[in-house]
């Protein structure tokens, strides 16, 4: 594989578009100029001086969004070294931020591109009531993390359940139960409520104000500028989680959302969205007794908008498009499941000006897959960011082969 250089107008020409928000396309045109999408259709003039990668025999879609991940922040075969998933000194770590803790060169981002994903929300873990701050970021393409970043004002990562109330009940510390965790949350909103409130007077009387970034990043969820990425599994988990922000008017996104399907038509009724999984899993615990594939159909049917994640590294994050594979065997609709892995979790997070589908406008994030992603024969042979091929699969040596910072290649992963 040649590595691809940096170029102003590329035309990715020939292929069966998908472009997810819109309906597919024969011999189809995408046009990127400067990394972004200008145009994309059946008859589209291409400028004289751009590179064309011919797409004949492929689908063509846009790059994948795994929506709940810790690639980076939970390195793969480091072991404790490399696992700074969770900060579990204190129960709120609203003020942590994923982004000062991922390793861009761990190799799940390299097994991110062979399964065709091009951005990843990588999330603190869920041992504590409040996590920290996610960060949404391109999984190839930057000499540091801060040159892949789409947002690092997306969500803050909070747990209902077993998690929390095991970490903290193991060290006889407040919070040891579901009551527990739940008021740990519900006074951290409260301080954050009359922190905002501070703020705002001193603003007004032009007097110092000293910022805590605890109740900063707080006060900033109840402005809207960051959604709520609740980890809840079962039921009545979900039932607290939609109680919390009735009380205090946070955007809700329900993450794993195991038993979601129990009561479907209420998460559908007032709009709150479920990144969905990880399915590749076993009933490892008591949340989990009624974990089912089938479980996504179920949820979508009722109206909710759904993503899927792999939790990575619990499910191997090249595995996203197969659990949609999966998810379609038990009755998920096709469509559905194609908006679960691009569109979907886009719109949930906040990140559809720059990602989720080929549409004017949005980044050239574009895969070439040898036919239809959900098919498990499928594979993705060529993956570009902002326009720049990052990846290609080759068939000689049947192995990925991903463009490296430094301008060399290796095989991928």
């Amino acid at each position: 594989m040649t590595p691809s250089r940096p170029t102003t107008v590329v035309a990715i020409t020939g292929g069966y578009v998908v472009p997810v928000s819109s309906d597919p396309i024969e011999n189809g045109t995408v046009l990127i100029e400067d990394g972004v999408i200008t145009e994309v259709g059946a008859h589209v003039r291409i400028p004289k001086d751009a590179v064309i990668i011919p797409a004949d025999g492929t689908w063509v879609l846009p790059g994948f969004i795994e929506s709940h991940g810790h690639v980076g922040i939970h390195e793969e075969a480091n072991g404790p070294a490399g696992n700074d998933t969770n900060e579990m000194t204190n129960p709120n770590m609203a003020a942590a931020r994923a982004i000062d803790a991922i390793d861009i060169e761990d190799e799940g981002f390299r097994d991110a591109l062979s399964g065709g994903i091009t951005s990843v929300v990588v999330k603190p873990g869920s041992g504590n009531p409040i996590g920290g701050q996610t960060v949404a970021m391109k999984t190839w393409g930057g000499r540091t993390i801060d040159e892949q970043v789409i947002s690092d004002s997306v969500s803050v990562k909070s747990a209902l359940g077993e998690n929390p109330k095991r970490v903290y009940g193991h060290k006889d510390k407040t919070p040891a139960t579901r009551m527990g965790v739940a008021l740990v949350i519900r006074q951290a909103f409260e301080d954050a409520k009359f922190y905002a409130a501070q703020r705002a007077n001193a603003a007004d009387n032009g007097e110092p104000f000293k910022k805590d970034l605890w109740l900063d990043t707080l006060a900033r969820v109840l402005d809207g500028e960051l959604a709520w990425d609740q980890h809840t599994h079962r039921h009545d988990d979900i039932a607290t989680a939609i109680r919390l922000a009735d009380e205090f008017g946070y955007r809700l996104v329900v993450n794993h959302g195991t038993e979601a399907h129990k009561i479907a038509d209420i998460l559908a009724e007032r709009g709150i969205p479920v990144i969905f999984g990880p399915m590749f899993t076993s009933r490892s615990k008591v949340e989990l007794k009624d974990r089912a594939i089938a479980n996504l159909a179920t949820i979508a049917a009722a109206g909710v908008t759904v993503a899927i994640t792999t939790d990575h590294p619990v499910v191997p994050i090249n595995f996203l498009v197969h659990q949609a594979s999966l998810a379609v065997k038990e009755g998920l609709p096709r469509d559905v499941a194609l908006q679960a892995l691009t569109v979907n979790p886009a719109s949930i997070l906040g990140l559809d000006s720059r990602v989720g589908s080929l549409s004017e406008g949005l980044d050239g994030d574009v895969v070439l897959w040898s036919g239809d992603p959900l098919d498990i024969n499928s594979r993705a042979e060529r993956v570009l960011i902002g326009g720049v091929t990052v990846y290609e699969w080759d068939e000689t040596t049947h192995r990925g082969i991903t463009v490296e910072r430094g301008g060399d290649h290796r095989p991928a992963a």
